[in-house]
């Protein structure tokens, strides 16, 4: 096979590893996700690392070669010979340039995610779960983002809602529920017997959105545990050990719904506050 030949596939893999590193860096600096980030560092990395494997076995020279010399006889006499020496490339001098390109671009691209490593650090997910945005005087709005009257809350049903202005925050979701004003209920900060808690169940902070009207209650699907609203949310089964934060509520002038203040506690899981 001749050189020229058997530098074609290097070339062609240093290239790919070239494009790939590129398309790292790409994907790092858009947030692409992992999936990309992980197929394009792998796709550089392999194809340098084939790329040198064939230059190792086609275009370097395999073992050592010995060539048995006579000795001269003793009146030899050695002449100078001038040496021309002409200008000439080296040999593969395009390929070791593609090799310090594909090792260059592979290196550069491995030091964006330092960024992640140097950059401001992520919020505490502790600390963010010790406040939320419920506050007196903000609006209840429902699914979708309209603000919630008392008449819209029937007796049969439960209305999820979530403070204004903060429809995705981390321990925000709350539900809305008109118990019977003739059933006694204890700690139930309501209003005409229309209530709020939060949405976030104190055992695992799954979402309890099972609502029986007729006993009060809300079921947690995921590890059972209920809890009696009539009771101010006291849990009554299951494994969850707090009751569910409760909302204060107020109407304002325009007959809407706000909150009269913050969760009476915590929302969520119970556990991750713990050592």
């Amino acid at each position: 096979m001749s050189a020229g030949r058997g530098a074609a596939p290097a070339a062609v893999l240093f290239v790919v590893a070239v494009v790939a590193a590129a398309g790292f860096a790409t994907a790092y600096v858009m947030d692409a996700g992992t999936q990309w980030l992980g197929a394009t560092l792998g796709l550089a990395l392999v194809s340098l690392a084939h790329g040198l494997a064939v230059w190792a076995r086609r275009l370097l020279p395999a073992g050592g070669y010995v060539e048995a010399k006579p000795d001269p006889p003793e009146k030899s006499r050695v002449l100078p010979v001038p040496v021309v020496h002409e200008e000439s490339p080296a040999p593969h001098s395009g390929l070791r340039r593609l090799l310090v390109l594909a090792v260059g671009a592979v290196g550069l691209a491995a030091l964006f995610p330092l960024r992640s490593l140097l950059g401001p650090r992520p919020r505490n997910p502790v600390e963010e779960l010790r406040t939320t945005p419920w506050q007196a005087g903000r609006r209840l709005l429902d699914t979708r983002n309209a603000p919630v009257r008392p008449d819209d809350v029937a007796s049969d049903s439960i209305v999820i809602v979530h403070p204004q202005d903060y429809p995705d925050a981390a321990g925000a979701p709350a539900f809305l529920v008109r118990l019977n004003p003739a059933a006694p209920a204890a700690g139930s900060p309501g209003i005409d017997g229309l209530v709020a808690y939060s949405l976030l169940c104190t055992h695992a902070g799954c979402p309890v959105g099972q609502y029986e009207p007729d006993a009060g209650r809300v079921f947690c699907p995921c590890h059972q545990s209920v809890f009696d609203l009539r009771a101010g949310a006291r849990p009554i089964s299951g494994p969850a050990a707090r009751p569910l934060p409760s909302l204060p509520l107020e109407v304002d002038g325009d007959g809407y719904l706000r909150a009269a203040g913050e969760l009476s506690s915590r929302p969520g899981a119970g556990f991750w506050s713990r050592p």
